[in-house]
């Protein structure tokens, strides 16, 4: 990953590492999809974290530390490299970083707890996704949803849930897969929708 750290720029497909934990580096802009930030303990992955487009991730190299946490792309994202503290002041990015933690940590909070159906309407919110509050959305709209999230097993360490919960949470919310042939039409690029525009069951 050292590489990555001169570029000021960073392309990750989905589940793509961005960084890991230990490792030293610059501090990231998200600037399109979403990154997903880990804790460790042997073989397993804790989800900590979500960071959304315009968030700040590895802040700790404000401080001249280590990234705490790994980060990985949970959609394909974009992201960009901060300048570093000697060519701008620290403390707004700092103030940002603690605005945007606290933010953060409420929509941890709900897609960990509450039905599974809360925890996955609120994640489509979070990565604006249209699902109208009554009623299920048109089958292309479903599909381009479908097609957007990451595979199943990556939702489910997400909401803290078996798969087999998100693929029957998945079924209520969205009407069945579409049969047509051919590609599905994209609504929109839904990876750079504003986050918070959709209201969160």
């Amino acid at each position: 990953m050292t590489s990555a750290f001169s570029s000021v720029e960073l392309v990750c497909a989905s589940q793509q590492s961005v960084f890991l934990a230990g490792e030293s580096g610059s501090v990231w802009r998200v600037v399109r999809g979403i990154v997903r930030l880990d804790r460790h303990s042997g073989p397993v992955c804790q989800p900590v974290q979500l960071a959304l487009p315009g968030d700040l991730i590895g802040i700790e190299a404000l401080c001249g530390q280590p990234y705490q946490l790994s980060a990985s792309a949970f959609t394909p994202c974009r992201l960009e490299a901060v300048p570093s503290v000697a060519d701008t002041a620290p403390q707004p990015l700092l103030q940002q970083a603690l605005l945007q933690h606290m933010n953060r940590s409420q929509d941890m909070a709900q897609l960990r707890t509450g039905s599974v159906l809360q925890r996955l309407a609120h994640l489509l919110a979070l990565m604006g996704l249209d699902v109208p509050p009554f009623g299920r959305p048109r089958m292309d709209d479903a599909d381009a949803i479908r097609r957007a999230l990451p595979a199943l097993r990556e939702v489910a360490l997400l909401v803290d849930a078996k798969t087999e919960t998100v693929c029957r949470g998945l079924a209520q919310l969205l009407p069945p897969r579409s049969r047509k042939s051919g590609p599905v039409r994209t609504v929109r690029d839904w990876s750079a929708a504003a986050p918070g525009r959709f209201a969160s069951a």
